[in-house]
C-alpha cells in the first residue's frame, strides 16, 4: 500500500496541519457567504443563504470534531522535545479548539448558524421599520439557543464565560467587570466636566467629499485594487479571504458625516492585522488575530489614535478639501473629538464609547442569566441610556435595534470593543516610547512606522498568544485603562 510521504518527519503533524489548513479554507467560504449576504445579496436570496450557511456550518463542525484530530494530538503529545515553537503552540491550541468543539451538538452547530442568518435578515427588517416587535421572535430564539451554548460548559463560573472565550479566551465577565465598573465611573465623571456644547457645530459633508476622502485616505494607508474591496454596508465590517484578499465596509450616515471615514479607517485596522500576520502561520488554527479585543485594539488605534490624531487633521482636512469640501484642520480635529453623549455607539465620541459597551455588556449578561427578558429588553436598553450617557431614546432604530451583533448569536463580543479602546491606547503609548513620537510622520500623511511596529509586536503572533499575554508581550504590563483615560481627558476642554 502506497504511504503517503511526509514533510515534517511526522505523519501525525502533517495530517493535523493539512486539516488545519482545511478549515481554514472552510472558515474562508463561510466569511465570504456572510460579506456576500451584508454588501451584494439580494433580500428574497436570504432564506437560502441561511441554510447554505448552516450547511457549511455543520460540515466545519463535523471536520472540527473528528476523532481523527484527537488520535493525532494524542500521538503528537510525547514528541514537544522534536517540535518547533510554531507547531507546539499549533498543537497546543488545536487541543484547545478540539476540545471545546466537540462539546457542541453538530445539531446545536446548525441551529446556531440557521438561527444566526435568520436573524440577521429578521434585524435587517426590523430595523429598518424601527420596530423591535418584528424582531424578538429571532432574537428570541438566539437567546435560547445561546443559553444551550453555555450549558455545554458547565465547568464555566457563569453562562456568559462560554460565550466569553469564544472571542477573549482567558477573560471572564468577573475578569470584564472589575475592568468596565471603574472605567464607566471614571468616563462619567470626566464627560460631566465637558463643555455642554461640541467646539464646533457638527459637520455637514457632502456625500461626494465623503465618498472621495474615503477612497483617498485608504489608499494613503495602503489600500490597492489589486488585493482589496470597500463596499458600502448597514454596519462596516471586515472579512478576509486571505492575505491578499481582504473586503473592508463603511457607511454614509447622514446624522454623522464623517463617520464614513473614521470607520474606514476602524475597519482598515482589522484588516491590516490578517494582512500582517506571518506567511509561516498562514492557512493553520494560529494565523488569526487571537481575540476580537486584539483585533478592536487594531481598528481603534487606527481610528482614534490616528484619525483623530491632531497631527492627522491636515491630512484628512487636505483630503476633504479635494473633494470638495473646505475645512480648516483645527476645525475638524475639534470636531471629531468633541464630547457629546449620542444614541448611536459607532458615532460616539472617544470619552463616552466605552459606555455603550458598559450597558451591552450589561444586558446581555442578563440575557445569559435570564435576569432579563428579551420582550423587556427595549426598556432596559433605554433605561440604561439615560443612566449612563443621560441621553433620551426615541425610537428602536436609535436604540436597541442598532447593532447587528444579537441578530446574529454573537453574545459574549460586545465587551471587546471597549476593551480593545484600552489596549489601543497602551499600544500606542508602548509604540511612541518605542519608535519614537508620530507627529511629524503623521503629519505628513506617513504611516509606514506604525505599520512596522504593530507588525513586530502585535500581528507577528498571530494565534499564538491569548488577549493579556499578547498585551503583556507588547507592552510589559496587563491590560490597564490608565493610558486610555490619558487620552481622552484633553476632549474634555473646550
Amino acid at each position: 500500500m502506497y504511504a503517503r510521504p511526509t514533510l515534517s518527519g511526522m505523519p501525525a503533524l502533517d495530517s493535523l496541519r493539512e486539516r488545519l489548513a482545511e478549515l481554514s479554507d472552510l472558515h474562508a467560504l463561510g466569511r465570504l457567504a456572510a460579506w456576500d449576504q451584508r454588501t451584494m445579496m439580494p433580500p428574497l436570496g436570504a432564506p437560502a443563504r441561511a441554510n447554505q450557511v448552516a450547511t457549511l456550518q455543520r460540515l466545519l463542525h463535523d471536520r472540527e470534531t473528528d476523532d481523527e484530530i484527537g488520535t493525532w494530538l494524542d500521538e503528537l503529545d510525547g514528541d514537544g522535545d522534536a517540535l518547533g515553537e510554531i507547531d507546539r503552540d499549533l498543537i497546543r491550541v488545536a487541543r484547545r479548539d478540539w476540545e471545546r468543539a466537540r462539546r457542541i451538538p453538530k445539531q446545536l452547530a446548525g441551529d446556531l448558524a440557521l438561527a444566526a442568518a435568520e436573524g440577521q435578515a429578521a434585524w435587517l427588517t426590523a430595523r429598518a421599520a424601527s420596530d423591535f416587535a418584528a424582531f424578538a421572535p429571532a432574537l428570541r430564539r438566539n437567546v435560547e439557543l445561546a443559553r444551550e451554548y453555555a450549558a455545554c460548559f458547565p465547568d464555566a463560573a457563569h453562562p456568559y464565560d462560554a460565550h466569553l472565550a469564544d472571542y477573549d479566551f482567558g477573560l471572564t465577565a468577573e475578569r470584564v467587570r472589575e475592568i468596565f465598573d471603574p472605567l464607566a465611573e471614571r468616563l462619567t465623571a470626566l464627560a460631566a466636566e465637558a463643555p455642554d456644547k461640541p467646539a464646533t457645530p457638527p459637520l455637514s459633508v457632502p456625500l461626494e467629499a465623503q465618498q472621495a476622502a474615503v477612497d483617498t485616505v485608504l489608499k494613503r494607508l495602503g489600500v490597492t485594487e489589486d488585493s482589496w474591496r470597500v463596499d458600502v454596508s448597514p454596519h462596516p465590517f471586515t472579512s478576509w479571504l486571505s492575505a491578499q484578499d481582504t473586503r473592508v465596509t463603511t457607511r454614509f450616515n447622514p446624522e454623522a458625516q464623517f463617520e464614513s471615514v473614521l470607520a474606514a479607517m476602524h475597519e482598515y485596522g482589522h484588516a491590516l492585522y490578517e494582512r500582517q500576520i506571518p506567511p509561516e502561520l498562514q492557512r493553520t488554527n494560529v494565523g488569526r488575530g487571537p481575540s476580537m479585543s486584539a483585533h478592536e485594539s487594531q481598528s481603534k488605534l487606527w481610528e482614534n489614535h490616528v484619525g483623530r490624531n491632531a497631527a492627522f487633521a491636515p491630512v484628512l482636512a487636505a483630503e476633504l478639501r479635494a473633494g470638495g469640501f473646505d475645512i480648516d484642520p483645527e476645525a475638524l480635529h475639534a470636531a471629531i473629538t468633541a464630547v457629546e453623549p449620542s444614541l448611536i455607539r459607532v458615532s460616539a465620541d472617544p470619552l463616552t464609547y466605552p459606555l455603550h459597551i458598559v450597558l451591552r455588556f450589561d444586558l446581555e449578561v442578563a440575557l445569559m442569566e435570564g435576569s432579563l427578558d428579551v420582550a423587556d429588553l427595549p426598556a432596559a436598553w433605554n433605561d440604561g441610556m439615560r443612566r449612563l450617557l443621560g441621553v433620551e431614546v426615541p425610537d428602536d432604530a436609535h436604540g436597541v435595534l442598532q447593532d447587528m451583533h444579537w441578530s446574529g448569536g454573537a453574545f459574549g463580543y460586545f465587551p471587546s470593543y471597549a476593551l480593545g479602546c484600552l489596549i489601543a491606547a497602551q499600544l500606542w503609548e508602548a509604540l511612541e516610547a518605542g519608535a519614537g513620537a508620530q507627529d511629524d510622520a503623521l503629519r505628513s500623511g506617513d504611516v509606514s512606522a506604525i505599520r512596522t511596529w504593530l507588525a513586530e509586536h502585535v500581528h507577528r503572533y498571530g494565534r499564538r498568544l491569548d488577549t493579556q499575554p499578547l498585551v503583556e508581550a507588547a507592552t510589559g504590563r496587563g491590560i490597564d485603562p490608565e493610558p486610555y483615560l490619558r487620552f481622552v481627558a484633553p476632549f474634555t476642554r473646550a
